[in-house]
């Protein structure tokens, strides 16, 4: 057997680390160290040393055997063993700075522990090392055969026991000149010295400069450009001038004033002093402007979808626009001297180049003017009038800018050179004083320009007489036969009805192609009682129409309006009449065009032209019931109460099928006090269409005067004769609020009723709702959760019925895991109701479950299921976000939505809690014209007008509800 041991019962390497080969680590504990403690000093460690140097008979300082004189001059010194016998290499005397760490390497690892494998590998270094200075001394050996040994003599050679050629080795190895590095070093020391860096020049300048003094420094010159290169065009450079904002302009101005006044948003510190540096950050300020950006948002958005709701996408009046600039003020303090110096520079250079451009001139002289150098100003004007005479714009300007006797001389002078000129005439008219003058002034003009409409009207305007305005008219109508102002105002003014005919046929014959003249011959005929009106249009329309002069349809409604504002009712009528047809073909829409011209005058204010077009279209569609609703409509809301009964008379007699105008035309009966008229138009509705509307308007009617038995009858008899499912909810629910005195159990008839119905209709929700909730109402809620039950079953699209469901788990029995698995199951089968997920999240919330409220609500808002209910966004803005959130979620839910009812009273309750009133009318207003029919909007609008409104507002606002009559509402029609 070998007597080497097995390999696991081997000993193991020093650092060994089990698994290192396939990737493990080795770790080291607390166990393994043992406690802390502070390591060798370094005498220690030298004392250390130096004992394992004795023990290895290594003496640290030893001479050599062979130079005994060498040694006595202290220049050899024997390495010094490491701990393991290792002698240490001799440091260089020369280590080149670029291998010297900057942090100082040496003694980097002295507190290292120095083991066999670091022993081991200092000995191979310094063998290497030491075969690599042999090689060197190899190339650096010289052969000194024949040359003598100063230093050494060969008798003292051979005294020593040493030879020659050992010598030679011993003085090639000790001479440093002829070392590489030493002679490059030699070389590099040279070429630095002919060729010394530019800061080794001017080091003695920079040692000199310690010695300057403080005056010295600051009496330094600038540098400048002393070349002179370039020197014209860097001046044309500074000398140019950029465009600067207004606003710059404006805060400069404003920087050098002291504010006297607080406003109310302003907040300082403790000192008193605002603090400009930004080191205090006035988070006040910062929600003030996010919230007043998020008010901007929102009334963006609101602009939006009313654009949207009435067809146009433009918010800007370019007329308006225009009218407000022309109106702005222009002060000579709000501009800047240089300002005006520089555009006088460049209005000079403009009349210098062209001093036959009066704009140039005029715009020279009104920046004096600014500048207020009012002289100056008349100088240019004269210099421009003197140059160009014929110019109309630079003459006015000239006298705007004069006062008094000079102003009328150069009227005077400007209408010699310009005779023919109105608008001088007219202003050198203006200049005198008193009317004879002005007289004096016209008639000159007149006799050279007979022809002036302009000059002849102010010559009528200032005479005092009636005779000789008439008088004068004639003379202008003689001159000017084409002026249609001068016939009409002549005929105006004319003493008899025959002579203003008379004039008015001598307009028509001087302009035939002109329908005004026929529009003010019928208003004659209107003013004078005739009933010659209509012939006077149809003439009119001829005439036009041969002449090719006809005018447009939309022209002819807008002169019938005027005629409307002017007092021809009847002209207007007439001109409806005669020219709403025209140019239409039988095949257009024409029904669908007249209703909207109607509508558009109505929103005008034009009712009796809108009369005039319903009675146009009732002529050519007297079946219409769309027509007349929308005339019973408009005497409704702007006519009288006889004017309405006549047309719902009128129409009820066109249209006896249409149960709906005599519904409305019992109600309006009923609504004016009158319930024996309205008993007799239902009578008449029965004879002509025994419905099961009119039954219920006649059950209704004896309902609300106290006629139960007659009611009770009407029902039985409705049900014989016209027993649909409303007549049979009808009776349910007539049966549960008014019981029958032989009911031996509350409720028993109308549970019957029902039984009855659902036998007939077992698909109508309403009546298992019915059902449901009388037993609900005597405390059986297994037979109402039956009911329920099977309501669902038989009609899964009911939503209201899933509702009650969940609620009487929820209330009635007090289970809400079991209301809540009923709308699951109601939103598994209607996926895409808001209304399941909005009642979904009020469960959760009614049970505390905020958190999944929100997570419902989530869901919900999803862009694949309900993201545009605005109930939903309603909900989360007011009931799951904090208050700090409300109106961010309102302007994104605005833009998501668009346009919703119950979102906007909720955008509008926001700003009412934040007790911006303006602002809450604002959407309040928009959720009723949004949706008219929802009762909980005008709730809210009319609770707010009760704490913040007029008397006027809230008598408007109940004027608009009667009429709008809403149906629907989750607590309205609740």
């Amino acid at each position: 057997m070998s007597g080497r041991k097995d390999f696991l019962s081997q000993q193991a390497p020093e650092n060994y680390v089990a698994g290192l080969g396939r990737g493990a680590t080795g770790f080291t504990t607390r166990s393994d160290l043992g406690p802390a403690r502070e390591g060798p000093s370094e005498d220690q460690i030298k004392e250390a040393l130096a004992k394992r140097a004795a023990q290895l008979g290594v003496s640290r300082t030893t001479e050599p055997s062979h130079f005994p004189r060498l040694a006595d001059r202290n220049d050899f010194q024997a390495p010094t063993p490491s701990a393991y016998g290792a002698v240490e290499k001799k440091e260089e005397e020369e280590d080149d700075e670029r291998f010297q760490d900057p942090e100082n390497e040496v003694g980097l690892f002295a507190t290292g522990a120095y083991d066999r494998d670091d022993d081991e590998a200092d000995r191979i270094y310094q063998d290497i090392d030491e075969r690599m200075d042999r090689r060197r001394k190899a190339r650096r050996l010289v052969i000194l055969s024949h040359l003598p040994c100063p230093l050494f003599p060969t008798s003292a050679c051979e005294a020593y026991g040493l030879s020659i050629p050992l010598l030679r080795e011993q003085i090639a190895d000790l001479n440093p000149f002829d070392h590489r590095e030493a002679r490059e070093k030699q070389e590099r020391e040279d070429y630095e010295a002919k060729n010394p860096k530019i800061q080794q020049q001017f080091a003695d300048l920079k040692r000199s400069l310690g010695s300057v003094s403080d005056e010295q420094w600051q009496n330094i010159p600038e540098v400048g450009d002393l070349t002179g290169k370039n020197r014209r065009a860097k001046q044309n450079l500074r000398q140019r001038f950029y465009a600067v904002p207004d606003s710059v302009i404006a805060g400069a101005r404003n920087s050098t004033e002291f504010d006297t006044s607080v406003t109310d948003g302003a907040q300082t510190n403790g000192s008193g002093s605002d603090n400009v540096d930004g080191t205090m950050t006035n988070f006040a300020d910062i929600g003030a402007a996010r919230d007043k950006v998020l008010q901007v948002n929102l009334d963006k958005a609101a602009m939006g979808s009313a654009d949207a709701n009435s067809g146009s996408a433009s918010t800007i009046d370019p007329k308006g626009y225009l009218t407000s600039l022309s109106k702005t003020e222009l002060k000579s303090q709000d501009y800047d001297i240089g300002d005006i110096k520089r555009v006088e520079s460049l209005l000079q250079s403009v009349i210098k180049t062209n001093s036959r451009h009066p704009p140039g001139y005029i715009a020279l002289a009104r920046l004096h003017e600014l500048a207020g150098k009012p002289v100056k100003a008349r100088d240019v004007m004269a210099q421009c009038c003197s140059l160009n005479p014929h110019s109309e714009d630079a003459w006015l300007e000239n006298i705007r800018l004069n006062e008094g006797h000079n102003a009328k001389v150069i009227a005077a002078a400007s209408v010699k050179e310009n005779p023919q000129s109105t608008r001088l005439w007219t202003r050198a008219t203006e200049l005198e004083t008193d009317s004879l003058s002005k007289k004096r002034v016209l008639r000159r003009a007149l006799d050279l320009l007979p022809k002036s409409v302009v000059l002849w009207k102010q010559l009528v305007q200032l005479s005092q007489d009636e005779g000789e305005a008439r008088l004068l008219l004639s003379k202008a109508c003689s001159e000017i036969p084409a002026s249609i102002e001068l016939h009409l105002a002549l005929a105006r003014i004319v003493e008899t009805v025959d002579e203003a005919r008379k004039v008015l046929n001598t307009c028509r014959r001087a302009n035939p192609k002109n329908a005004e003249v026929w529009i003010a011959a019928s208003r004659l005929e209107e003013q004078v009682g005739s009933k010659n009106t209509v012939n006077i249009m149809k003439r009119a329309v001829q005439s036009l129409a041969n002449e090719n002069a006809m005018l447009k349809r939309e022209e002819w409604i807008e002169q019938a309006e005027k005629c409307e504002e002017e007092g021809a009712i009847l002209t207007g009528q007439n001109i409806i009449r005669e020219t709403l047809s025209y140019g239409l073909d039988e095949d257009d829409d024409r029904k669908k065009l007249f209703m909207e011209d109607a509508q558009a005058s109505i929103s005008r204010g034009r009712y009796e032209i809108a009369r005039a077009i319903y009675a146009y279209i009732l002529r050519i569609w007297p079946t219409s019931k769309t027509a007349w609703e929308a005339s019973a409509n408009l005497e409704k809301i702007h006519g009288k109460k006889e004017d309405l009964w006549n047309v719902l008379e009128k129409a009820v007699e066109a249209v006896p099928q249409a149960d709906d105008l005599w519904i409305q035309y019992a109600n309006e009966k009923y609504q004016s006090g009158d319930v024996d008229g309205a008993r007799i138009v239902l009578g008449k509705a029965f004879n002509q269409s025994p419905s099961e509307n009119i039954y219920l308007e006649a059950i209704n009617l004896e309902a609300r005067n106290g006629q139960i038995d007659q009611a009770r009858d009407l029902l039985h008899q409705a049900r014989q004769e016209a027993g649909t499912d409303r007549v049979w909810i009808k009776s349910v629910a007539f049966a549960r609020s008014h019981p029958s005195p032989t009911d031996t159990k509350p409720d028993a008839t109308a549970l019957d009723l029902a039984s009855q119905a659902l036998q007939l209709y077992p698909s109508n929700w309403k009546l298992w709702a019915q059902k449901a909730q009388i037993y609900t109402s005597q405390r059986l809620v297994p037979q109402a959760r039956e009911a329920y039950a099977t309501g669902c079953r038989a009609c899964p699209r009911a939503i209201p019925l899933w509702i009650l469901l969940s609620q009487l788990e929820e209330f009635q029995a007090g289970s809400v895991v079991k209301a809540r698995s009923v709308l699951d199951r109601a939103r598994a089968a209607n996926p895409k109701s808001d209304r399941l997920w909005l009642e979904s999240v009020r469960l959760e919330r009614r049970a505390g479950n905020l958190t999944a409220a929100k997570n419902l609500m989530a869901r919900a808002l999803q862009p694949t299921e309900c993201h545009k209910s605005g109930p939903l966004w309603s909900e989360r803005i007011w009931y799951l976000e904090p208050r700090t959130q409300r109106k961010p979620l309102s302007l994104e839910a605005v833009k998501v939505v668009e346009s919703d009812s119950t979102l906007f009273v909720t955008v509008a309750r926001v700003f009412w809690a934040e007790r911006k009133l303006e602002k809450a009318a604002t959407w309040f207003e928009k959720a009723v014209l949004v949706d008219a029919d929802n009762g909980d909007s005008w709730a809210w609008y009319w609770r707010f007008l009760g704490m913040h409104g007029t008397e006027e507002k809230r008598e408007d606002v109940l004027g608009k509800l009667r009429l709008a009559e809403p149906r629907h509402g989750e607590v309205w029609a609740g």
